[in-house]
């Protein structure tokens, strides 16, 4: 009898009707007026074309990118002028996705679907598409808590036996670590990359070969390399932005993660725990050691560590978030370059969804 189950969910789900919606051209974002949860599966498939300037027309699948693309800060990087594009809720720090003419949508978290078209506020777009979103498949009403995934604790002596800043080359102190993140490498940097995170390019000389191949593929160049801290006795594992492409020289958000030694992950109790430190690049200053040129950081760096919490919560891939005061915070510093910056102290603790919980 058991098998009657999932087969009255598909009659069910078949018989409820598709969600039918314009999106105009003229908006940022439409509310759909669908609500989602984690699990679902959502189809959505789009009619109609948008006029652009000089009599072109595009499809929801977007236009062809061009050079003049690459100064552009579109929504969906990867997109087209003109394409449809999705994204769950409002926050700032919600990624957006691809939705073209088809998309089967498999939701990461619950929230509210938006769709709208991937433009800059330059762009000069008319028209609307039409929409047809229906469920495929449901996910669960109730998601597993903290409790019941069995998350291994992280406490004040282990925070404590971090190192509160790291340093550059020289010795000098430098950012706050402000969070760590509990899960296996590739576990944590595909949760980055799904909230809109690329790594960044180790050295100048990649940095070059990189930007020469981002503008023959007509894509934007986001992966500007970030000088080298050390922590733990050695350079960052992975430096990784956040950034628009029109201002991803003078300002964009950034972080860097060591991967925790075995000192530390043993007191955890885990197999492995990543420490990073985040700050907000917003225009240039300059550098008191050398009197260079030096990125300027948001003095609020707590703005920044809470980003970072929104942004990979967004994902669905995270089960808690919390914070810890450790018991010497670091809440008034300067940066290795000179500037100052201030912090309420405590470290922001990210709990990745165990694998075998995501298996389930």
């Amino acid at each position: 009898m058991r098998w009657w189950v999932p087969l009255l969910s598909i009659a069910a789900l078949a018989q409820t009707p598709a969600r039918q919606i314009d999106i105009s051209a003229d908006q940022d974002w439409t509310d759909t007026g669908v609500d989602v949860r984690a699990g679902d599966s959502v189809a959505i498939s789009v009619t109609g074309a948008l006029a652009l300037p000089q009599g072109n027309t595009v499809t929801a699948a977007g236009a062809q990118r061009g050079f003049r693309d690459l100064i552009k800060a579109y929504p969906v990087n990867e997109a087209g002028l003109g394409a449809l594009i999705g994204r769950i809720g409002s926050s700032d720090a919600a990624t957006p996705f691809l939705t073209g003419a088809s998309k089967l949508l498999q939701v990461p978290r619950a929230g509210r679907l938006f769709l709208g078209v991937n433009k800059t506020s330059n762009d000069s777009l008319s028209g609307s598409f039409h929409a047809s979103i229906v469920f495929v498949a449901r996910g669960p009403e109730t998601p597993k808590t903290p409790a019941e995934l069995k998350l291994p604790e992280i406490t004040q002596r282990v925070i404590d036996a971090i190192p509160r800043r790291v340093v550059d080359a020289e010795g000098n102190p430098g950012d706050n670590t402000n969070f760590v993140i509990i899960g296996p490498e590739q576990k944590v940097l595909a949760t980055f990359e799904a909230a809109g995170w690329v790594k960044v390019d180790r050295d100048k000389k990649g940095a070059i070969l990189t930007g020469l191949l981002a503008t023959l593929q007509k894509e934007a160049y986001l992966t500007l390399p970030m000088s080298e801290l050390t922590l733990f006795g050695r350079v960052q594992d992975y430096g990784l932005a956040h950034a628009v492409p029109l201002s991803v020289a003078a300002q964009r958000h950034h972080l860097r993660l060591w991967k925790a030694p075995r000192e530390v992950t043993a007191q955890a109790r885990v197999p492995e725990l990543w420490v990073g430190a985040a700050t907000h690049d917003i225009g240039f200053d300059r550098d008191k050691r050398n009197n260079g040129i030096t990125h300027k950081i948001d003095p609020n760096i707590d703005d920044e560590r809470d980003f970072v919490s929104r942004s990979l919560d967004e994902t669905g891939l995270v089960a808690k978030l919390s914070y810890i005061t450790p018991a010497e915070p670091s809440k008034e510093a300067r940066t290795a370059t000179g500037a100052t910056f201030h912090s309420d102290g405590r470290v922001l603790v990210i709990h990745l969804i165990p694998d075998d919980a995501s298996a389930r």
